[in-house]
């Protein structure tokens, strides 16, 4: 009898994680992207297949491999993957997570790929480090017209092709990013990577990368001091001619987690790249790139949020304890509607922000909301992502279950693409160089007015902690921090108030806003709907 297994959740798959997800399904129709559902619910019935969970945890569990040299002693500088990376790969390229929005442009195509990339990711995240930045280098490459129409219909693609082969040849390519040097760091004008022009065109550069992602890709975008200053230049693995470019990958990076994504160090000597956009403006150029990685930054850390809460409210559900099933305790009714509401606020600001991508008109909100959302919801992933393996008790802690993984994976979205207080005194550079996009912000959250006193006085406060800012520069930074707080707790109000049901609205003003606020998950006030906020973990 004690070989009978009694009282012990079922296997969470079989289901569609599109369908189920109340935030995400209602997001997309609020903003204009109705017309993908089908399409959506495609790719929410293939990642919450049990099989393709297999192969996310394959994919970890057996990280990318390097070789420096083949059997014969030739400089191959191979990263291998195992099958299950490169098939989640494919289903991720094949269904546009990466560029359908730019290929296929429509209202709303911004929010379908952002809701399919962050499907994808939910379940598997490493993968989406090279799809996100395949996604990102678009508007980068428009910089330089001949490199775009030469790459761009390789980018948008939907075709994955691993093997690394002459750009002629191949009808498909994957993009990553090297900027970072070990001197530097965030601090890329301290870059010694040099370019020097080379007779026909291209540029030769010589120097080192700190962090290289996705070093498998077919291009890279890197940064290398030219005469005309730092520069943005275009480093294909594969020349024109098939030889191999000077790529040298020194090792991979064993990191907390993100394990089935290779990160590496590399050295560039002779390498062969060609310039995008204008010398001297390499930040420029890749900024733009940046950006677009800062918001699958959000997206990514809202996709880990929905799997969290997800993995825990099946678990309290499937599980009795002490005579009742812990769904139906009020201390774990109140975690996982907390919970909730923090994947529910990630959601709806990840949703609005793509939506403000599809706007034109937007760009000044786009500019400085992005940067706040991508310092706040990414730091707040890495707790809830502990708070629910907490509710999965000992098997939580466990590698095999996904929580483990995904606890290990938050940190990376807050890191990568600037840490806090890189994206902190972002917000205040932009906000002292573009008050356009703070009056954007400002008229944001004026919209949700006048509903609750709670989060009208979060405005008025708000708003004097600007003007305190702005009036005294010199004091800014020490206020960096407190600022993108509450303008990011503004906008998660503002939207949940405007767009989600009054359960969700009601508990997230109360617990993020209100007077009684806690610190911990969990800590929710028992006249509020929390069975409402529960059914839609």
């Amino acid at each position: 009898m004690t070989h009978e297994v009694i009282n012990q959740a079922p296997a969470r798959a079989g289901l569609n994680e599109y369908l189920i997800n109340p935030a995400m399904t209602e997001a997309v129709k609020r903003y204009d992207a109705q017309w993908a559902t089908a399409q959506l619910s495609e790719v929410g019935a293939l990642v919450g297949q049990a099989d393709f969970q297999r192969d996310a945890e394959l994919a970890n569990t057996n990280p990318p491999v390097f070789a420096s040299h083949d059997r014969w002693g030739n400089r191959v500088d191979a990263v291998d993957f195992h099958p299950a990376y490169h098939r989640i790969m494919g289903a991720a390229i094949s269904h546009g997570a990466h560029t359908s929005c730019w290929s296929s442009p429509r209202p709303g195509a911004h929010v379908a790929r952002a809701a399919t990339f962050m499907l994808f990711a939910q379940i598997e995240p490493g993968h989406a480090c090279p799809v996100s930045m395949t996604h990102a280098v678009v508007p980068s490459l428009k910089f330089t017209p001949s490199l775009a129409s030469e790459w761009l219909p390789k980018v948008y693609s939907r075709v994955y092709d691993p093997q690394l082969q002459d750009p002629a040849t191949k009808t498909s390519a994957i993009f990553g990013m090297a900027m970072t040097e070990k001197q530097g760091g965030s601090d890329v004008r301290a870059n010694s990577t040099r370019a020097v022009a080379s007779s026909d065109g291209s540029w030769i550069l010589t120097g080192h990368k700190w962090f290289c992602s996705a070093p498998q890709s077919d291009a890279f975008l890197v940064l290398a001091q030219a005469p005309g200053g730092l520069s943005c230049f275009l480093v294909p693995r594969v020349l024109p001619d098939g030889s191999p470019n000077v790529f040298r990958i020194q090792r991979l990076k064993d990191k907390l987690g993100n394990k089935s994504n290779a990160s590496s160090e590399i050295e560039l000597d002779g390498t062969v790249g060609w310039l995008l956009g204008e010398q001297g403006r390499g930040v420029r150029t890749i900024i733009e790139m940046v950006a677009q990685t800062r918001l699958d930054c959000v997206l990514g850390s809202a996709a880990g949020m929905r799997q969290a809460v997800s993995e825990a409210a099946w678990h309290v559900r499937h599980r009795s304890a002490f005579g009742a099933v812990l769904i139906d305790q009020p201390a774990m009714t109140a975690v996982i509607a907390d919970l909730q509401l923090e994947a529910e606020a990630a959601t709806w600001m990840a949703l609005r922000l793509a939506a403000a991508y599809d706007d034109p008109s937007a760009a000044a909100f786009s500019r400085l909301a992005t940067a706040v959302a991508k310092y706040w919801v990414c730091k707040r992933g890495p707790n809830h992502a502990y708070e629910a393996l907490e509710c999965l008790g000992g098997n939580g802690y466990t590698e095999s279950f996904p929580l483990a993984r995904r606890y290990r994976e938050q940190p990376v979205m807050a890191v990568w693409e600037g840490s806090g207080n890189v994206i902190a005194l972002d917000v205040l550079r932009a906000m002292a160089r573009e008050p356009e996009s703070v009056a954007a912000v400002d008229q944001e959250l004026a919209s949700a007015l006048g509903v609750y006193p709670v989060y009208d006085a979060h405005v008025a406060a708000t708003r004097k902690l600007i003007g305190q800012v702005a009036a005294d520069p010199a004091a800014a930074a020490g206020q960096a921090r407190r600022v993108v707080e509450a303008l990011a707790l503004g906008l998660q109000s503002a939207v949940l108030i405007r767009e989600a049901p009054a359960a969700v609205s009601d508990g997230f003003v109360a617990a993020r806003l209100g007077a009684d606020r806690s610190f911990e998950y969990g800590s929710l006030d028992a006249g509020l709907d929390l069975a409402g906020i529960v059914a839609r973990a």
